[in-house]
């Protein structure tokens, strides 16, 4: 079933593919589109046969002025659908079409102000980022597809590389990234980056305020229509003989709402292409995740060690594997990618084996595709 207004979003679409008519002549204008499609078999799933199309087409136009000062904005629409089967027995079918980027930009050569429906993102973690506050990318997912935000960002670069963020999001309530109670929608949301370069990298520390809302959660929390809560971040890269990278996330709600109150979440991590054949990346993490009433007291630990590796077998052939160990669950998670690209069209053949019950926190809702054992075949073509 197709959410919300039918008519809005075919609006939003007619204007986008109308586009190139109206806006011909002027400066610079762009049309684009991903379409791909995917078949999953598994074991861990009640309807072992899933199967999915997604078309998501992308208008950019941009606007140049003097001084190296430039107008863009970027439009685009989410369109797909599903199905899932269990063979002589149930069928499920579901889809959506919303907006997936929306947004306009006035930019120079040291700053920009976006406003819009927008990707915002940070960090130096590869697989489990604790500051994935504003997105859910998983990187097992060969496209990395994530909503957007609605708000406004501006970032000034200075010209010794440092460079500062400011945000402001309003009408988000969706959860995003580690949150478990979403954000009070009517409530604007505020927040700050400054990244500086250090000797062989750059460190950066960031903040966020916004007000969660838990109604509706009953008897899993306290119930709270306003509930102010804080995030702290910290994250640091340094391009050594190795990559070396830490990253930690700290947030604290000003309401008792039991071990949600507070949350800790550090990864550190080290990655290194060995010159063996055409080249091996690998990288590993090792991640902790802490939740109680009380600050920093650690007494409720997850750990994760993780480990990616890939391998260009040719120019047009790589492939790419992912290993997770939970070792609170004593669970293993495993995952293994073969990508070939054909000029603008992609294939993968992706093979997984995993717990039925998946413990990952921070994810897209892959986890329920890739739950038990089993495989998937994703077709994409950009044009």
């Amino acid at each position: 079933m197709i959410k919300g207004s039918m008519s809005k979003w075919l609006n939003i679409l007619f204007l986008l593919l109308s586009m190139p008519v109206c806006l011909k002549a002027q400066d610079s204008l762009r049309f684009s589109g991903q379409f791909s499609s995917w078949m999953n078999m598994n074991t861990g799933s009640e309807l072992p046969v899933l199967g999915g199309v997604r078309y998501i087409p992308q208008g950019n136009f941009s606007y140049s002025l003097e001084d190296n000062r430039m107008f863009d904005t970027e439009l685009s629409v989410n369109i797909y659908g599903n199905a899932g089967l269990d063979p002589f027995d149930t069928v499920s079918a579901g889809g959506d079409l919303k907006p997936y980027r929306a947004w306009i930009r006035y930019s120079s050569s040291q700053m920009e102000i976006r406003l819009g429906l927008q990707k915002l993102n940070f960090g130096s973690s590869v697989m489990m980022r604790p500051l994935m506050w504003f997105d859910q990318m998983d990187s097992r997912d060969p496209l990395q597809l994530t909503d957007g935000v609605w708000g406004a960002m501006a970032r000034y670069y200075f010209l010794n590389n440092t460079n500062i963020w400011l945000w402001l999001l309003y009408g988000n309530d969706e959860r995003r990234g580690w949150e478990i109670i979403p954000a009070n929608a009517r409530i604007p949301e505020i927040g700050g980056r400054i990244q500086i370069p250090v000797p062989a990298g750059e460190a950066a520390v960031t903040y966020h305020h916004r007000t969660a809302d838990s109604r509706g959660m009953t008897g899993l929390v306290n119930e709270y229509e306003l509930i102010p809560e804080n995030k702290y971040g910290f994250d640091a890269k340094w391009d050594l003989t190795a990559g070396l990278w830490i990253e930690t996330s700290y947030t604290h709600k000003r309401k008792d709402i039991g071990i949600l109150t507070n949350q800790l979440i550090m990864n550190a991590g080290i990655d290194y292409t060995f010159s063996v054949g055409n080249g091996i990346y690998a990288a590993f993490e090792q991640l902790m995740a802490a939740f109680d009433e009380k600050p920093f007291s650690l007494t409720r630990l997850t750990h994760f060690s993780m480990m990616t590796c890939n391998y260009p077998v040719g120019l047009f052939d790589k492939l790419s594997t992912i290993f997770y160990y939970n070792w609170t669950d004593r669970n293993i998670y495993s995952f293994l990618n073969w990508q070939k690209q054909f000029d603008n069209i992609m294939l993968y053949l992706i093979g997984f084996w995993n717990p039925r019950s998946i413990s990952l926190p921070a994810l897209t809702g892959t986890e329920n595709i890739f739950a038990g054992k089993g495989i998937q075949v994703m077709f994409v073509f950009n044009h």
